[in-house]
């Protein structure tokens, strides 16, 4: 068994790890750059998706947490949401896709924002302190000297745990040199990070529903 969590682990499908993404709110001119999990503010009530063909992170390391966020339906009940934090301490993405559907009562519509970024070797997505919090993702995963059932503040691979992060003190946390994913498909919260260079950025908002990543 020990063979099989120390150097390169491939795992089909793994639906806990997660790539890093995009905001909707970047689209926007939000900047990503705050410096904080999305733990410490208060998330919208709809997920994103997001699809890459490929991710390579140094200083990988993963744990459970809280968001609380606001419902779609009225904008002022907040709920919580268990997420999966994964942070990296470096990130490379190729082919990175981020979509957002958002219903228009006013108007009667579904209006659909597309994101792309990184579309080749040389003009990729790079991140620097990079946060994600996941609700769901499919991808095949290698892990190098992977560690499994950390302490989360004794893990010290990836980014440091910070102040005001809605984690367990002591909960399970699992940790990387490196990691690698590819054809990689998921839904996420929020995204934060220190600093994020999107290499080729293309924006576009239409009605079509095939403007959705996957």
């Amino acid at each position: 068994m020990e063979s099989q969590v120390r150097g390169g682990t491939r795992w089909k499908r793994f639906a806990v790890v997660m790539v890093p993404s995009v905001a909707a709110a970047a689209a926007i001119g939000v900047g990503l750059a705050q410096g904080a999990l999305a733990a410490s503010f208060s998330v919208s009530g709809q997920e994103f998706k997001v699809s890459a063909g490929k991710l390579h992170g140094d200083g990988f390391a993963q744990y459970g947490g809280i968001d609380t966020g606001y419902t779609s339906t009225d904008g002022k009940t907040k709920t919580a949401r268990p997420v999966a934090i994964s942070s990296f301490k470096t990130a490379e993405i190729t082919n990175m896709c981020q979509s957002v559907k958002t219903e228009i009562p006013l108007i009667g519509k579904t209006i659909y924002l597309r994101l792309e970024a990184g579309p080749d070797a040389d003009h990729k997505v790079e991140a620097k302190n990079l946060y994600i919090d996941v609700a769901q993702l499919d991808a095949d995963a290698t892990f190098n000297n992977i560690d499994i059932g950390v302490a989360v503040q004794d893990q010290n691979k990836g980014p440091a745990v910070k102040s005001g992060d809605n984690v367990l003190p002591g909960g399970f946390a699992q940790q990387a040199d490196s990691a690698d994913l590819t054809d990689v498909k998921q839904t996420a919260w929020a995204t934060t990070a220190g600093t994020f260079k999107l290499s080729g950025l293309k924006m576009r908002l239409g009605t079509d529903s095939k403007m959705e990543c996957y």
